[in-house]
Parts: C-alpha cells; structure tokens; sequence
C-alpha cells in the first residue's frame, strides 16, 4: 500500500477504539484508512473488562466467540469487608445472552482486532504513521503525516480521533475539553492467582481503602488497591504490602507480570464532533477506571460514529444534523458513565458504617438485580 488513495474517512490511532471502528467501517462498505504512531501494539493491558453491551456489538463484528475463548468469564461478584462476607452479585439474571463480564487483557483484544481487521480491509492500518497537522474544509479534511521519514498528504470526507486522552486531534481541531480532578490514586498488578475466588470477582472495603480482585487467563489474577498517593516507585512488593496489610493475604510476588500506579482524572470533550470531525473513545472522555467503562464506552462510541458516518456518506443525510446527533448522545453517554464511576470511587474511599449498610441492602435482592445491571453497563 505504497500510493495511497484519498479514502472517505481517516482515522487516527489503532487502539481498541480505533481498531474496533475500522473493523465496522469495513463492514458497511466506507472506505478508511488507521494512522498509528507506535510501529508495535501495545503490550500494556490497562482494561480487562468487556460488558454485555460491548459482547453484543463484538458479535455483530463477527469476533465475539474468538473474545470469549481468549478471555475468563466472570457471572458474579463477592463484596467484604475486610474479609468478612457481605453479599454478592450475580449477572446471571442479566439480559440474555451476555450474562457475564468477559476477563480479557486489552492487548490481547487489540491483537484479536488487529488480525479481524486485516482479514476484512488488508493493508488499511499504517503503523508508524504520525499525524502532523490539518485543516478543514467545507467538505473535506486535508492532512500531513508523516511515516518512514517521509512526509505524505492525504485527504478524507472526513477524520476521527481514536487517539487517547492527550488527542492531538481534539487539540488541533479546538473541539474544546472540561476537566475535574480528584484525589483517589491506586496501585494495580497481576500475579498468578492463588485465591480461592476462581472465575469471580471480589471487592474487599477497609478502613484504608477499598481493594479490587480480577480473574484473568492463564490463572492470573489482578489488584487494585487505594493509596494514600500517587505512588512514584512502582514496585511489586508495595501491592503486595498493602494487601497484606489490608487482607492479611500474600501475593506471589515472583509471578508479577504488569504493574502501575494511576490518578483518577475525568474530563469530557465539549465536543464530540464538529464539521468533519468526530472523537471516539478516551479523545472524547475520560471516566475513572474503577468500573471498567471506559474502553467499553469508547466502543459504544465507535459503533455509532460508523453508524452516522454511514448516514452521511451512503444515505446522504444530513451532515450537521447528524454528527449533532451523535454529540449529543455520547456527552450523554458519558456523564452518566462519569457519575456511576464516582460513586464507585466514594464507596471504596474507606469502611465507614453508612457505607457498610448501604452496600449490605444494596446486595439483597431486588436491589442486587438493580446493581447487577449497573455493573454491567445495562444502563447506557
């Protein structure tokens, strides 16, 4: 793919979101293109969790049973305090089929989208490609990248940023952004899993913050801790102190294979499209991580940006109309997404008695049925 001819839409970053709308775009007959910077996938797996209503657009991909077979599914939650039993919820009373939250490391899924992609537009991703700058025009977005040393111009109907939350095209293109911080921090890590929890989740509240527990393939298991700060030396033996501390639980520590500390931040672009422009993903918003909404959200995203891209360039529909259209919907989307996952970060900001009973209801029927759809993002 030496000569590249102008297609109808450019998209730019080939993470889950920008893979995912390139797979779509393929299926509905729109020509594209992916610009990636990094010449390698990304091997780091930040997001775990695929929600029933990601399944569900992952089948209507073609993907989904590969997914399932790559990833661990997880039918029901158990919440402690400290290790005291409270509750559990159960999905398996979920809408059908998806009863479930799929376990599958991030890089594992981009790889899975990578080769689906390749299968239904070869040649369509150009890894080392970086997006210099462009400009709009009344029907078209002309653009400068540059990739194997050479600068290359290139023209679309119209430019989606997939590009993360330091979005170069929601910079250049001023599509604006609000941002809140907050104080809550965390320290996560895999290790091999030599819990009794199996296939199943467990939250664990403690006076000094709330701990997470994942399954993940190949008999790994994640943690999340609360920290008191950001924790600058990421080191191991750090998580496994404070789960110790907190749950008189040892990690193996030898069988570490990922760990990172992170700051909450949430911020939501003041627009999510704007002429011919469109933003996806974590470009668009970004939630707390805590909950497992933000990847699944950005491929909510991208399934109805390709659905009014579609409605613009096969249907010939209105332009304006429909991209505010999508706007408004995913700035909707998005804030109810940031505020369940607020609540999720003052529920495990310490053990308090309030926070104990409120959650020992929550998880009795028919409130657990009511929270097991919140947790599986039935809501959006």
């Amino acid at each position: 793919m030496d000569a590249l001819k102008s297609p109808q839409v450019i998209i730019v970053g080939a993470g889950p979101v920008g893979l995912f709308l390139g797979c779509r775009l393929a299926q509905l007959g729109i020509s594209f293109i992916i610009l990636e910077k990094r010449t390698q996938p990304n091997k780091h797996s930040r997001s775990i969790g695929v929600h029933p209503p990601a399944l569900e657009l992952f089948e209507l991909l073609g993907l989904v049973d590969e997914l399932i077979s790559a990833g661990v599914v997880v039918e029901r939650g158990h919440a402690f305090a400290g290790n005291r039993p409270l509750g559990q919820v159960s999905f398996e009373r979920c809408k059908p089929p998806y009863t479930f939250v799929l376990a599958v490391p991030q890089h594992v899924t981009e790889r899975l989208l990578t080769a689906h992609l390749e299968r239904l537009a070869p040649g369509s991703l150009r890894r080392g490609a970086e997006l210099l700058d462009f400009t709009e025009t009344p029907d078209t977005v002309q653009l400068r990248f540059e990739q194997n040393g050479k600068t290359q111009h290139l023209g679309a109907d119209f430019l989606v940023g997939c590009d993360g939350h330091r979005s170069f095209v929601r910079q250049t293109g001023r599509l604006g952004i609000e941002a809140r911080a907050y104080p809550d921090t965390y320290l996560m890590g895999d290790f091999l899993d030599n819990t009794r929890l199996g296939n199943q989740a467990g939250i664990f509240l403690t006076p000094e913050g709330v701990v997470e527990s994942f399954p993940l393939p190949h008999s790994a298991r994640r943690w999340v801790a609360k920290t008191p700060q950001l924790l600058n030396d990421e080191n191991p033996e750090i998580l496994a102190r404070l789960i110790h501390e907190r749950l008189s639980y040892s990690l193996p520590l030898e069988s570490n294979t990922m760990l990172s500390s992170f700051r909450v931040q949430q911020f939501q672009a003041k627009r999510m499209a704007r002429g011919r422009l469109l933003l996806a993903g974590d470009a668009g918003h970004v939630v707390s991580p805590i909950g497992g909404q933000g990847m699944n959200l950005g491929w909510l995203d991208a399934w109805e940006a390709a659905e009014s891209l579609y409605a613009v360039l096969i249907k010939n529909q209105s332009v304006e109309e429909t991209l505010e259209r999508y706007h408004q919907s995913r700035c909707r989307s998005a804030r109810r997404a940031a505020r369940r996952a607020e609540l999720n970060m003052r529920l495990g900001r310490s053990l308090s008695l309030p926070t104990r009973t409120a959650l020992w209801v929550a998880l009795k029927r028919p409130f657990q049925d009511v929270i097991a759809r919140l947790f599986t993002m039935r809501w959006l």
